[in-house]
């Protein structure tokens, strides 16, 4: 849905990274939140440009141990795919039906003046909510502390009782890969990010997993282009967007208000983002239905392999 990560180091760079940044599941921004990561921006791109061969040389490695370090990390997150309880793992069924269900018609500009496929996870919302599930929109926000911005997210969350009788969140992002894509990157960390779930559904402390795993391969990747990692794809960034303060809505607009009968601009690109989050999806249950005869397995392997380069 996006092109994420994508950045260069000419003058005008930053409005096409920032463009970027926005597309890439970071939901309607506030002025606050824009502005502090033009800053980010601008002063990641300035530092690139006078850093020299001097600062690059230190990201110059073996290519084959890093080779090697990203095959290790897929097989992570292969682990993390097959590592579901079976509540994450009926939902995520679920949620991959509705989805699939979702059409042009069912997405609603709301009252916002940007929408950012905000529409689509107000759609997914409602038809959870009318199966049964207490799910709802939320948005974070966070203020920026040292190189990390302020910002907002918007992603969806499930709220479930679990077998203590207590309540639990699952965390659903529907443009997960996203958050990963970045420049230049080498055919081993393309095919990973590929086995990224496209629709994440899962508990907080898998989600954090996954970014820590993701940080790594992505800096390894950039390392072999003698490339920094971008303050936008580090792990405190990321992580801001699920673990910061947030609020949960279930309709894109308040009941009773007078809804805004013009279609925003933004919102006319979502029928594309639908399109492209439909085609991604049935490639992903295409290859998982190929390969559910092999996971039986690669569970088993997966696991020895864990208890011993975990550690």
């Amino acid at each position: 849905m996006s092109c994420g990560g994508v950045y260069t180091t000419s003058s005008s760079s930053s409005n096409e990274v920032l463009r970027g940044i926005h597309l890439s599941g970071a939901g309607a921004m506030s002025h606050e939140s824009e502005h502090d990561l033009a800053m980010m921006v601008n002063d990641f791109l300035e530092n690139s440009n006078s850093g020299g061969a001097t600062d690059l040389t230190r990201y110059s490695s073996d290519s084959d141990s890093s080779f090697s370090d990203l095959l290790l990390l897929a097989d992570k997150i292969s682990y993390f795919k097959l590592a579901k309880n079976q509540y994450e793992s009926d939902l995520l069924s679920v949620i991959n039906s509705l989805a699939l269900s979702i059409n042009e018609r069912d997405l609603d500009a709301g009252n916002s003046d940007l929408c950012n496929a905000s529409c689509i996870r107000f759609a997914l919302v409602k038809l959870l909510r009318l199966s049964g599930y207490d799910a709802a929109v939320c948005t974070s926000r966070w203020q920026g502390i040292g190189k990390v911005p302020g910002g907002d997210h918007e992603y969806i969350d499930v709220v479930h009782s679990n077998d203590m009788g207590s309540s639990e969140r699952v965390i659903v992002d529907v443009d997960f890969r996203s958050h990963f894509e970045i420049a230049r990157a080498v055919k081993p960390y393309d095919k990973i990010l590929k086995s990224v779930p496209v629709i994440y559904v899962g508990s907080l402390n898998k989600l954090k997993q996954f970014l820590q795993v993701m940080v790594e391969a992505a800096r390894s990747s950039l390392k072999q282009n003698s490339m920094p990692l971008p303050p936008w794809r580090s792990f405190a960034y990321l992580q801001a967007k699920w673990q910061s303060p947030y609020q949960r809505k279930f309709y894109p607009y308040e009941k009773n208000s007078n809804r805004n009968t013009t279609i925003p601009l933004e919102h006319k690109n979502c029928a594309g983002h639908l399109r492209r989050l439909h085609s991604s999806l049935l490639s992903e249950i295409e290859i998982e239905r190929t390969l559910r005869p092999f996971n039986r397995g690669r569970r088993e392997k997966l696991d020895k392999r864990r208890r011993s380069s975990f550690q």
